[in-house]
């Protein structure tokens, strides 16, 4: 019989069933069972009515040595149940043997939102334990939660643990199980007394799902392989980690549960023309999977048999900007300090991958952390592409001191490569000089470009532009003047006619991938990441040439009825590549990549965006057919291909939010640039921006971003930026603000700009009676304007020395006054 608990708040009932030895407490949200049955056991635990953990083997604590298995499970008497007010509280949970004794008290804190979970534990004398557990939760089944986020951003996949005995281990301290169809989620956080914190999911032999937390004096290091300890993910078999030393002394650990709205946190708006649903799924998972750990994040998943991550990869920083959550931004953050200070080599060479293995590495190229230079050449990208990583996020996060610190570093990787054009045209040279020495020196990495490349050339101008503002920003212009200077003049050779040594080939109406050292041209086939590359980085500015470019992509794909650009649009020569692509198509030399959308995306963003729709709405139907758990697609049957799963296969979702919705993160403001298709009107999305939530507006030719104070909208692009009682506007993509409106009061006040040029006029409106600052940049220096408010004469006023004028009104009433501003 159950007896209700005294002393338990409205919200956090106890009942408790002596004759059955039970004990249930919890919060309207999530509730718990605990067994103390000759066991002590969490045998049922509810989140929101729905049970996600029920049966004799609940959650538990478990510890194992060479010859034997100690567990909660089975204790040597009843625990001894206590009750004080919130708390519940197990002690005396004593399991063990002669040879070894563990003893646990288990207290439980339960709140109106989260119950907090005590684990204290004292072990008989020192052990090495095969594998420790504080606790286990077995769920119900392995689809039981799609998936886990990490507290770094990354995922464990359940969709992928397609085996039994599948196993995954990282460095976490916190992780979020989520359900897309129930909209239910669990969180679990770990705080652990002084230790660290390892986490592990596995398929059980029964199908169960198994989540175990483990603590250690150090951090974890996995058990595999034999002579790198660097495997995360296994297959048919369950232990990670290698064996840790416990005992000796008391340890405790806190495990805060509580109930998650996944449907309503991680909601991302209303979308028109595009399936939600599509868009969510895809950045909720295959975007993810290529964060292999902490400090671990590429574009290559943790499933891939040999786990690579791939350091020449300029992307990894913008698949954050539409996943849209702020723990990736910050765990990646961390990984770019640990690749600032491991994989940089001391002249500036950026080592290009981390694998679990050495089976892809070049013999003997390879530092203590795992990091690389990769069998199949010296992959240059991998300099340009961290300097673009860190810039992006430096856009996304807006931490001027963060950045800072990796000036040194980006400084030195740039120089490093800066200095291989060693003829002085602006174009950097390879490692190799001929296809002939069949190396390759880029991601299509066994394609044996040499010389002059112009991919990775594309790359490298894109770094260098992205950092010269970053030098700028740091108050170094020598430094700035010398990267814009670089850009520029590798800029005019990279479009310079082949037979003027560029790489622009006339007859073939696009940019070749390289040139030899002999002056020999390959790679005329339509190698679409370097003429995607070359338009959306701004390289390509001839418009005959951009037109040249993309409708030949086009015509050829109607031809084919492709549901993606292939990686090259014709067959590489025979000796251009590893000989087994050939005949064409096959991998590099012809097959679908999925990674190259965004770049893509943005090249026909500008210049006919149903076209980079229609791209975007076939790889969301593609996601619904297999989850895009592949690493490319055929070419002639359009079916997935490698076990070498890419996270990249999400990049033309990224290339929706980032060139058709036009979410352009910066510095100092969100800029909003959309290229929509009427089809996409109405369009409402939900948007994490530093800490504020953002309710952003896309319809053709209105534009609005609004926070919970501040709101603007226009017909045209703009930047926004609302905080601290101040809302400044960006013109277009201006980089200093052209209006800041400043309340004293907690304001909320919305603007929408009519007209900003020679003339300016705008509509302000204030939900109360408020004086608002208006300060107007960008006029006519030392001038005279007119300020009118509802066509009435307001003020006159003079701009300063630097083109500015300031007014005060004071706001009576919610209606929306238009002001103007007139040169006289």
């Amino acid at each position: 019989m159950e007896i209700p608990l005294a002393g338990f708040s409205q919200k956090a009932v106890a009942l408790h069933d002596a004759s059955r030895k039970k004990v249930s407490f919890g919060n309207e949200k999530i509730k718990i069972t605990l067994d103390y049955n000759r066991r002590a056991c969490i045998s049922l635990l509810t989140l929101n009515g729905l049970p996600v953990v029920d049966g004799n083997e609940g959650v538990y604590s478990k510890i194992k040595v060479k010859d034997a298995v100690y567990s909660s499970l089975q204790t040597l008497s009843d625990p001894i149940i206590k009750t004080d007010k919130n708390i519940v509280s197990a002690e005396s949970i004593e399991y063990g043997d002669s040879r070894l004794a563990v003893r646990e008290k288990w207290t439980f804190s339960v709140s109106d939102t989260a119950i907090d979970f005590k684990i204290e534990r004292t072990i008989s004398q020192p052990i090495i334990a095969e594998m420790a557990a504080s606790p286990v939760f077995t769920f119900a089944n392995i689809r039981t939660w799609d998936g886990a986020y990490q507290e770094y951003g990354g995922l464990a996949w359940f969709y992928l643990f397609n085996k039994k005995l599948d196993t995954y281990g990282v460095h976490s301290n916190a992780a979020l199980f989520w359900n897309e169809k129930t909209g239910h989620g669990l969180s679990v956080s770990v705080a652990s007394d002084g230790g660290e914190v390892a986490m592990t999911y596995g398929r059980t032999s029964r199908d169960e799902l198994a989540y175990s937390i483990m603590t250690s004096p150090e951090a974890a290091v996995p058990r595999f392989d034999a002579d790198t300890k660097r495997r995360l993910f296994l297959r048919d078999e369950t232990e990670v980690w290698a064996p840790i030393k416990m005992g000796g002394e008391k340890t405790s650990q806190r495990i805060t549960l509580s109930y998650v709205d996944f449907a309503k946190e991680f909601d991302r708006g209303k979308f028109i023309g595009v399936s939600k649903k599509q868009v969510s799924a895809v950045l909720n998972t295959i975007a993810r999977i290529g964060v292999i750990d902490k400090n671990h994040f590429g574009a290559n998943s943790w499933h891939t048999p040999y786990g690579p991550i791939c350091l020449h990869e300029q992307y990894i920083a913008q698949i954050g900007l539409a996943i849209n959550d702020p723990t990736y931004l910050k765990g990646y953050r961390q990984c770019l300090d640990f690749y600032r200070d491991h994989a940089v080599k001391s002249d500036g060479r950026v080592w290009p991958r981390w694998a679990y293995s050495n089976e892809d590495m070049m013999s003997g190229e390879v530092n203590e952390q795992g990091f690389y230079e990769a069998q199949w050449g010296y992959l240059l990208d991998s300099n340009p592409d961290l300097v673009t990583n860190v810039s992006e996020l430096y856009a996304m996060n807006g931490d001027l001191e963060w950045v800072r610190t990796h000036q040194q570093s980006c400084e030195k990787v740039l120089d490093w490569i800066l200095k291989r054009d060693v003829n002085n045209n602006g174009l950097v040279e390879m490692i190799t000089d001929s296809h002939k020495q069949k190396r390759g020196s880029d991601w299509i990495d066994i394609i044996w470009a040499a010389y002059e490349n112009a991919f990775v050339n594309a790359k490298f101008y894109h770094a260098l532009v992205l950092w010269a503002t970053i030098e700028k920003e740091l108050g170094n212009v020598k430094m700035e003047a010398r990267y814009k200077g670089a850009a520029e003049k590798l800029k005019n050779s990279f479009n310079q006619p082949t037979d003027g040594g560029g790489f622009w080939n006339e007859e073939a109406k696009c940019y070749v991938h390289w040139r030899d050292k002999d002056g020999s041209v390959h790679g005329s086939n339509m190698v679409t990441p370097v003429n995607f590359m070359a338009i959306a980085y701004g390289i390509c500015e001839t418009p005959g040439r951009r037109k040249a470019i993309l409708d030949d992509i086009e015509n050829q794909m109607q031809k084919e009825q492709l549901f993606f650009w292939p990686i090259c649009m014709r067959s590489y020569e025979p000796g251009d590549g590893n000989d087994w692509q050939f005949p064409f198509p096959n991998y590099e030399n012809g097959d679908l990549f999925l990674s190259w959308g965004a770049v893509g995306v943005k090249a026909y963003a500008d210049y006919k965006p149903e076209l980079a729709l229609k791209y975007v709405r076939n790889v969301l139907a593609q996601y619904d057919k297999d989850g895009l758990a592949f690493q490319r697609y055929g070419r002639l049957k359009q079916n997935g291909l490698g076990d070498d799963i890419l996270s990249g296969n999400c990049l033309s979702v990224v290339g929706l939010y980032h060139s058709i919705y036009g979410l352009n993160p910066r510095p100092n403001r969100l800029y909003l640039n959309p290229h929509l298709t009427p089809d996409l009107s109405g369009t409402e999305l939900n948007y994490n921006f530093r800490n504020q939530k953002l309710k952003i507006g896309l319809s053709v030719n209105s534009y609005s971003i609004a926070n919970d104070h501040f709101k603007i909208k226009s017909k045209t692009d703009f930047g926004f930026c609302g905080a601290d009682g101040k809302l400044q506007y960006f013109d277009k993509n201006a980089e200093q603000a052209s209006m800041t409106a400043t309340s004293l009061d907690k304001s909320n006040l919305s603007l929408e700009i009519i007209e900003w040029g020679q003339n300016i006029v705008f509509a302000a409106q204030e939900d109360a009676a408020r004086q608002v600052a208006f300060q107007i940049q960008s006029l006519k220096k030392d001038a005279h304007y007119a300020v009118e408010i509802d066509g009435k004469k307001y003020a006159r006023l003079k701009s300063n020395s630097e083109g500015g004028l300031r007014f005060d009104y004071k706001f009576k009433n919610k209606s929306p006054k238009r002001i103007s501003i007139a040169a006289l």
